[in-house]
């Protein structure tokens, strides 16, 4: 099978090569993103493989089902960018990474949280500089803070007991609550109490129509004042607007992200040469208590020999036409 894998990135292509040496696929590894006008280039192609920001619409699905593709093979597991009502009704199959390396998502969360709490990033930069002065460096200890965990799967299950381990008194919103985690002593409240009593609150929950802009003017207004808020799950669970503001007005006391809401214009590429037209990202970038990362949360060694791996055994499992439970249908946003 010839797969076109969208989007690519140097690391994509070590660890898939590194994955095949036994699966005799044929990669071609194209930097540029998946959309209806690039979906063309497919039609010497058996499969695309496709990532997070890459359209999966109905326009790009149908232009790719013109070129014979039958899968899309995402090295990702969320899949909000799909539109699996149209793949369904074309006959392409999608499939996904489910769960590549909880710890990677969630030790990121944890970095974020350490890094704001301790202000190492400014710290690093003085001393680059030769400026060894610890004014304005005072910082506030994790140990003895409420947690708010805002989605308890396994990157949320895994970041509590990250949390727990720091000492800190973890409470929980999910619909589903799970009995492993209240087992470990950890307590499920409502979605507005957890607002209220949380020092840090950290997003772990996958974006669905509940949880769109989840954070918002008026969550927001539940929070204490001087609270620290965790994004590594899905850009579009902030309304970007209303947390500006939160921080402007003093309200919102951290904020640190590691995906944003229109990322697909800015993140995995280097933009230092130009100039940035998005507003509400350049104003994030100038708040001294806001830091950012640009989606490296599933960067480690172990997460991508997994994503290649799995994504290969996808491949396979369609090839043979055998059945996967990483297959993605409507029947999960339902």
């Amino acid at each position: 099978m010839k797969i076109a894998v969208f989007s690519s990135k140097s690391y994509d292509e070590e660890y898939f090569i590194n994955a095949n040496t036994s699966k005799g696929f044929v990669f071609d590894f194209i930097e540029a993103p998946l959309d209806p006008r690039s979906a063309k280039w497919t039609k010497d192609y058996d499969a695309v493989c496709a990532f997070v920001n890459d359209d999966l619409g109905r326009d790009t699905l149908t232009e790719l089902r013109s070129c014979g593709i039958r899968l899309v093979a995402l090295r990702c597991a969320g899949f909000n960018h799909v539109d699996l009502h149209a793949a369904r009704e074309l006959g392409i199959k999608i499939m996904r990474v489910p769960a590549y390396s909880p710890n990677a998502v969630a030790e990121h969360a944890v970095a974020l949280i350490l890094t704001l709490a301790r202000k190492t990033h400014k710290s690093y930069n003085r001393v680059r500089d030769a400026n060894f002065s610890l004014e304005r460096l005072v910082g506030f200890n994790i140990s003895g803070k409420r947690v708010g965990v805002i989605g308890t799967g396994k990157i949320g299950q895994v970041f509590a007991g990250i949390m727990q381990g720091f000492g800190c008194i973890v409470i929980a919103y999910d619909p589903y609550p799970s009995e492993q985690m209240e087992k470990q002593g950890i307590t499920y409240t409502t979605l507005k109490k957890l607002f209220q009593l949380s020092d840090i609150i950290s997003l772990h929950c996958p974006l669905v129509p509940e949880t769109h802009r989840i954070i918002n003017e008026e969550s927001l207004s539940w929070m204490k004042k001087g609270a620290m808020l965790i994004n590594t799950s899905r850009g579009k669970l902030i309304h970007t607007p209303d947390v500006i503001h939160s921080l402007r007005e003093k309200h919102l006391g951290y904020l640190g992200i590691d995906v944003y809401s229109e990322e697909e214009k800015l993140f995995f590429r280097d933009l230092s040469e130009r100039i940035i037209d998005d507003e509400a990202i350049m104003q994030l970038i100038s708040f001294p208590n806001v830091l950012i990362t640009s989606h490296q949360g599933f960067l480690t060694h172990e997460a991508l020999i997994e994503i290649a791996e799995t994504t290969l055994k996808n491949i396979s499992d369609f090839r043979d036409q055998k059945s996967s439970e990483n297959e993605v249908t409507p029947l999960l946003i339902n």
